[in-house]
């Protein structure tokens, strides 16, 4: 077994893998980017060097920097994680050359798996199931129109070169399928390098299951049985399972040996994954092999009870397979979900900055958390936005959506916004817990995963009381706090109960909801209050009459739990919040508000004058699609940015006359920076 391991990657990969050496006594070497110079993956490992600039292009996609901080560490292997170089042929060869070890597949089989064409005919001729389409060389758009309308609609044009739902189109007629080819060729260009792309056919309502396999030096290849990946929202996976709700056993085991025989079609080599699309009718069409470990390898760790980064590392060293395929089992259902910094309501718009608050559940036997970041730690603008990887497992499938269910209600994060409602949403719609989602569901559908597709409005005014209460608890704790370290501590001005000379005891809070500023009052103290002001979050009344008074008593909180009567009935709600923020949550929905001054100044209507386009977020000019005197539409594309490894399209405010562009293809740009203007209307 290695002694030392450098790993060519950054984040909660690098985390992983440093978690996995520590346990076998192997000393890590960390990479680091000047962007990532305090992240936690240079914290945990053994030792850590600098290799370039925060773009990507700068640091982690250096092999040969990579390579020369392995050797002046002494590194036996490196390990690639996932993402950057992981299924890079050359950086693989060029590991080999250096005389260190590369953890993962040959060189040559990520060549064969390199090209999505190449795989399809490869496959094919192994007798994999493929579907059928066009992978031919010649990419003359006149050929590639021809190919797509014997083909038939709808079809997928994908990049040849691809992965992680990049360069990725869907055309439902022949007249949409120039336009889709440009852009989902630039789309490849900027991602990949390379803009050849593969056509074939659309399967309607597919399912989108993948088997781990594995292969050793002797020539043994297994699968650890599948996971299912159906919830995609753009071709990115949001919630991954194991085992399917949708296989039987029979048909596992067809796609179990397929698999089998797809790594021995390649001499695979170490941890792989071969994924299908399959269709309603339980026919599986191979699609690709990712060369590498997948981000939802804990899934299969969880119900096989294996450490797939283990099994790596023992195999780069030469060992065989630590079991054959009748001693692999699968025990209970596992499932997981990225916590991602992002805005869903604004178009999944990735975030960046602190993040002031980390609240994740506890990890236990049935809860897991892969991150890496830490509460304090910057989300960045020139990585992929995640958080943490949330991974819940339980003896069967309910179990275990119950389970993350409670997981995401433990879960609260400050700073970037995120997608935790999204997710909770999500873990509760009928599509995912009857087990009937396919992977173009959530992207028709998108509006019933949204806050105001959940309008239970009994629940919004429990929670809006919560909120109140908790704001109120939390003022009498401060003021006790204060009282006990002033010159008069049993002062009755220092009870927070708003009792003054000249009224009953009146409080006012204010709060803001998104865009909506919500204004309550309280009388009384100690838990038990009469606040006016609770709407429904729609802004009705509660009962429909224009009463808008709660009576609550007995209010308590012990931790984060709070305990209450709402007009009689008693509710127990969950707290999250900061100090700064107000978070409830009932096990079932939350509700945050921000806590603002009560008294305001008016400044008059606020709003821009529609002559600007300006940038959402820092990010990279991809291109410019408008000059100077250029007449545009209202909603037309003017420029697109890439954040986040991310195309952001920018649209025109209205219509009108371009005057200036700002920015050019290349450029680095900051949020809000003005990036197009119009001529005065």
């Amino acid at each position: 077994m290695f002694e030392k391991i450098l790993i060519a990657n950054r984040g909660e990969i690098a985390c992983r893998v440093i978690r996995t050496c520590r346990t076998l006594g192997i000393r890590t070497v960390a990479v680091y980017s000047e962007a990532d110079a305090d992240a936690q993956h240079v914290r945990q490992a053994d030792e850590a060097y600098p290799i370039g600039g925060p773009r990507p292009a700068d640091s982690y996609l250096r092999g040969d920097a990579i390579i020369e901080v392995a050797l002046r560490s002494g590194a036996q292997a490196i390990h690639p994680g996932y993402g950057f170089l992981s299924e890079n042929a050359d950086f693989a060869d060029a590991v080999e050359a250096a005389g260190i070890a590369f953890i993962g597949p040959k060189a040559a089989s990520m060549r064969k798996m390199g090209s999505k064409a190449g795989a399809k005919e490869l496959m094919q001729a192994a007798g994999v199931p493929v579907v059928p389409g066009y992978t031919g060389e010649d990419q003359d758009p006149a050929r590639l129109q021809r190919e797509a309308d014997a083909i038939g609609y709808p079809l997928m044009i994908k990049a040849a070169h691809g992965g992680g739902g990049k360069g990725m189109r869907i055309v439902r007629a022949s007249a949409e399928f120039a336009a889709h080819l440009e852009s989902c060729q630039r789309e490849a260009r900027n991602a990949f390098g390379r803009d050849r792309v593969l056509l074939e056919r659309y399967v309607e309502r597919p399912r989108h299951i993948e088997i781990q396999i594995f292969g050793d030096s002797a020539g043994q290849v297994i699968h650890l049985n599948e996971r299912e990946c159906s919830a995609q929202r753009r071709y990115q996976k949001v919630l991954e399972e194991s085992p399917s709700p949708f296989l039987t056993p029979e048909l596992r085991a067809q796609m179990g040996a397929a698999a089998v025989q797809a790594g021995h079609a390649i001499d695979y080599v170490n941890a792989g994954t071969v994924e299908f699309i399959v269709g309603q009718d339980g026919g599986f069409y191979f699609m690709e092999i990712n060369t590498r470990l997948q981000v939802e390898h804990p899934v299969t760790e969880l119900v096989t009870g294996l450490d797939l980064v283990e099994w790596q590392l023992r195999v780069a060293a030469g060992e065989a397979l630590p079991l054959a395929q009748e001693q692999i089992v699968q025990r209970g259902h596992a499932i997981e979900v990225r916590l991602y910094a992002e805005d869903p309501e604004a178009g999944f718009l990735p975030g960046s900055g602190k993040l002031e608050r980390l609240r994740l559940p506890a990890a236990d036997a049935h809860v897991r958390l892969d991150s890496g970041v830490i509460e304090g730690d910057t989300v960045t603008i020139f990585y992929d936005p995640m958080i943490a990887k949330l991974i819940v497992s339980d003896a069967d499938r309910p179990r275990a959506l119950a389970r993350l269910r409670a997981a995401l209600a433990h879960s609260d994060i400050a700073g970037p916004k995120s997608n935790i409602e999204f997710l909770e949403r999500l873990a509760r719609h009928p599509a995912v817990v009857e087990g009937t989602i396919d992977t173009g569901y959530l992207d028709r559908h998108l509006e019933e995963f949204m806050p105001a597709a959940q309008a239970d409005q009994d629940a919004d005014a429990d929670l809006l009381a919560g909120a109140a209460v908790a704001e109120l608890l939390a003022q009498e704790r401060r003021t006790r706090e204060d009282a006990a370290v002033s010159t008069d501590p049993t002062s009755p001005w220092a009870i927070a109960d708003g009792w003054r000379l000249g009224h009953g005891g009146r409080r006012s809070l204010a709060f803001l909801r998104r865009d909506q500023r919500l204004e309550l009052s309280a009388q009384g103290s100690a838990g038990d209050y009469r606040i006016d002001g609770i709407h429904r979050i729609d802004g009705s009344a509660i009962d429909g009459s224009g009463e808008t008074a709660v009576e609550v008593r007995g209010a308590r909180l012990a931790g984060d739990e709070l305990s209450l009567r709402i007009d009689g009935r008693a509710r127990r709600l969950r707290t999250l919040g900061d100090g700064a923020r107000v978070v409830v949550h009932d096990g079932e929905r939350r509700l945050r508000l921000d806590a603002v001054p009560v008294y305001r100044h008016e400044s008059g209507a606020a709003g821009g004058s529609g002559n600007s386009v300006n940038a959402p977020m820092p990010g990279r000019v991809v291109v410019a699609k408008a000059a100077p005197g250029d007449a545009v539409e209202a909603g037309q594309e003017v420029m697109v940015i890439e954040a986040m490894k991310m195309e952001l399209s920018l649209k025109a405010p209205r219509a009108g006359t371009v005057a200036e562009i700002r920015a050019a293809a290349g450029d680095f740009v900051e949020a809000d920076a003005v990036l197009v203007t119009l001529e005065s209307a």
